[in-house]
């Protein structure tokens, strides 16, 4: 299977690039899996597919002020660094630019001192293992440092960085928000609590990985980098009463979609643990964790494009974005949504 067979035209003008004022006037397609099918609604009628019974899985990670700006020490040369995850300790993977200034033994320093880092070892694909010193709580200098990591698409500047956050995270560490739960609203989650649908908690850390451009031919050959992962014993006791009781389990986003699939079995049975996933779901995958998917439109040939391809089958996929560009649907991050059923 070529990355070729999941590429699309999309003109630039309908890359979002704010988010609406209210989050769930989003628009929303829904796509049937049986057969291609798509109805056009907004985000706040979601409530008419989820039924009483139903699990809805979200992702609760919070995405960190992960870019910061600074200098290499000794030059003042003026460096960017963005933390992907925490290894061990103080010490973080990171993209660095301009690679070339920073090889190892660099040392870089933002906000006059506040923070430090020195570039312990670089890694075979180019990021940088750094060490960083402070004085203090970390997360609190990354706070007052460190800004959002907005996708590269997106060229408007941010006024209210918790418009990238969902309503509901909580837990820190990722490097991208898990967009598709961009849409809910606290009122729009009582609203499903209130009719009987169970709303369950999963973490899993965003890595930049998840987005990196598939550059082999044949998309076998990618690599996917892991991620880390987080599923509660209740977490997993409730996904499975769903199933029990003949509930169907919606994933919010692709990131709630891969951790379910990387902790459920082939019976269908969700176990609790904690640990890193490289799965990469593309068309010909059987699903295990899931009936259902909330999700964005997605960057052409990107393996989030794939992984709903594998779900709802490529041709009608495809044929639903056309659909989306006919209808001027807003893409990407900010962008509307789309309910896989």
């Amino acid at each position: 299977m070529k990355k070729s067979d999941f590429n699309y035209d999309l003109p630039e003008e309908l890359i979002a690039q704010t988010p609406l004022a209210q989050r769930d006037a989003s628009r929303l397609m829904v796509l049937s899996r049986a057969d291609g099918r798509t109805e056009h609604r907004h985000f706040y009628d979601i409530k008419e597919y989820i039924k009483p019974g139903d699990c809805l899985v979200i992702n609760d990670t919070r995405v960190l002020p992960a870019r910061l700006y600074g200098e290499k020490e000794g030059t003042g040369a003026a460096v960017e660094v963005l933390l992907l995850k925490n290894t061990e300790g103080d010490t973080w993977e990171c993209i660095v630019f301009p690679g070339k200034k920073l090889r190892a033994g660099a040392r870089v320093s933002f906000g006059g001192g506040e923070l430090r880092g020195e570039v312990q070892k670089v890694l075979p694909d180019g990021n940088r293992l750094i060490r960083f010193e402070y004085d203090g709580i970390f997360m609190e200098r990354l706070e007052r440092l460190g800004t959002m990591p907005l996708p590269h698409y997106i060229k408007e500047r941010l006024s209210d960085s918790e418009r990238y956050q969902t309503v509901y995270c909580r837990e820190n560490g990722s490097a991208a928000a898990p967009t598709a739960g961009l849409h809910f609203t606290r009122e729009l989650l009582a609203e499903l609590e209130a009719a009987k649908v169970d709303i369950v908690r999963v973490t899993l850390h965003v890595g930049l990985g998840t987005f990196r451009p598939v550059k082999e031919d044949n998309i076998t050959d990618h690599i996917m980098h892991s991620e880390s992962y987080t599923v509660s014993e209740d977490a997993a006791a409730r996904i499975n009463a769903a199933r029990a009781r003949g509930g169907r389990v919606f994933a919010v986003g692709t990131t709630s979609c891969r951790t379910l699939e990387s902790v459920t079995d082939e019976r269908h049975i969700t176990h609790a643990g904690s640990g890193s996933t490289d799965i990469f779901i593309y068309p010909g995958y059987k699903f295990k964790g899931i009936d259902a998917l909330i999700t964005n439109f997605h960057l052409p040939e990107s393996t989030l494009i794939m992984l709903v391809s594998a779900l709802a089958g490529r041709e009608n996929v495809l044929s639903a974005y056309e659909e989306a560009i006919s209808a001027r649907y807003r893409f990407f991050s900010f962008g509307d949504a789309m309910l896989v059923i």
